[in-house]
């Protein structure tokens, strides 16, 4: 986030999805083995095209800028780092020291929390059922992010009280939050954040729990990707004063640079929609395109922020920010003006870094071998980005 005078702040509760029952929906879908989704989501009504609809008239600025990232997903050797750089206490910041300048500039900085966070003190955990050290939260905060997304397939690896504790340390840590819920009331009430005077609503949901339950059979508790909801509830955020609506989708097959079927199906259903401004993706842990579909943006996968995956030379290492630059028009309606992207690599070698690759290209102390590395991980998500003609809509890369 950018000076405190620009602070966001929050108009409201900062939670998942809606509560289909509420609304008089049918359930999200079932979710088969391994956690892949069984069918197509619900099939949407008719689509209704065209720019953001205009929110309250109100004196805020006409210009707001939001970057997004990956998955942060606590591997133990991120533990290891942030022992290293807190001299035994956690302190997960100096990772994410090198794209700070990126992410504090933003009028809204929304990253993705894939994992549950533990108690102070733990115990911890990894992969597979995730607890991760809490520290992270206000890492996160002092690095410049507004906001958490929190729908993943690992939302329910500590149950009901994992939701509870880790909505529960964002809030202390300063930030919001969207895609799990501790109570049916707030499930169904629509995030939405003041950003310099403009209502943002932000919604969260994702493909499915690994097969875990939901916590009692509270189906309240994460939203699934369904697109009926999902309008649904982008039509509640735009009753209660938003003027832009931001979805974030936890979707697309792992490791798979392509985006999937549900994606493809998806993407166009729900940028169809005049109250969904913008759509970003997650999960797959690794770069997926950018695209731009009935004149709004979708990031189909934007790789790891933090992880630590076992082939840490792969493309796995490499993630993506995405920074989109809103303008309000002369009728009150908000289009993205500009989008842009940074390619980040994550070093292998603890104490591990998030490096923003064309800043780290432009320093003239760079090893032959780092200096490949960097160019490859460069290389590889700019192509990437534009397979499915970003390039060609207009997106381009953040110059250092």
């Amino acid at each position: 986030m950018r000076s405190p005078s620009r602070r966001t702040t929050v108009a409201g509760l900062l939670v998942p999805a809606v509560v289909a029952l509420a609304l008089g929906l049918s359930a999200c879908q079932d979710v088969g083995p391994g956690g892949s989704p069984s069918a197509n989501p619900s099939s949407p009504g008719q689509p209704t095209p065209g720019p953001s609809s205009p929110g309250p008239p109100t004196g805020g600025s006409d210009r707001i800028t939001l970057v997004a990232t990956g998955d942060v997903l606590l591997h133990e050797r991120l533990w290891t780092t942030a022992r290293i750089d807190g001299k035994g206490v956690f302190d997960f910041a100096p990772v994410m020291a090198p794209i700070k300048p990126l992410v504090e500039s933003a009028d809204l900085a929304i990253c993705h929390l894939e994992t549950p966070l533990a108690k102070p003190g733990g115990p911890y955990a990894g992969y597979p059922l995730f607890d991760g050290p809490p520290q992270i939260a206000t890492a996160l905060k002092s690095t410049g992010y507004d906001a958490c997304t929190t729908a993943s397939n690992h939302s329910f690896d500590r149950g009901a009280s994992g939701v509870d504790r880790t909505l529960a340390t964002l809030e202390r840590a300063g930030l919001r939050h969207a895609g799990t819920a501790r109570t049916p009331q707030e499930a169904a009430t629509p995030a939405i954040l003041d950003v310099r005077g403009v209502k943002v609503a932000l919604l969260s949901y994702t493909y499915g729990f690994n097969g875990i339950p939901y916590p009692q059979g509270q189906t309240w508790r994460a939203g699934v990707i369904d697109v009926a909801v999902i309008k649904a509830m982008a039509k509640r955020a735009r009753e209660a004063g938003a003027q832009i609506v931001v979805v974030s989708c936890h979707w697309g097959t792992e490791y798979d640079q392509k985006p999937n079927a549900q994606q493809r199906s998806v993407a166009p259903e729900l940028l169809a929609d005049s109250n969904i401004d913008l759509l970003l993706g997650h999960h797959a842990h690794v770069v997926q395109p950018m695209q731009r579909i009935n004149g709004k943006w979708v990031t189909f996968g934007l790789g790891n922020l933090m992880a630590a995956h076992r082939q840490p030379l792969s493309t796995k290492s490499e993630g993506l920010l995405a920074r989109f630059t809103f303008v309000r028009g002369g009728d009150g309606r908000w289009e993205v003006d500009k989008a842009e992207y940074a390619s980040l690599l994550t070093t292998d070698a603890v104490p591990m870094r998030i490096l923003d690759v064309r800043r780290q290209l432009a320093k003239p102390d760079q090893s032959a071998a780092t200096r490949i590395r960097l160019e490859g991980a460069r290389k590889r998500t700019e192509s990437v980005v534009n397979s499915l003609g970003a390039g060609r809509d207009g997106a381009t890369p953040i110059t250092p």
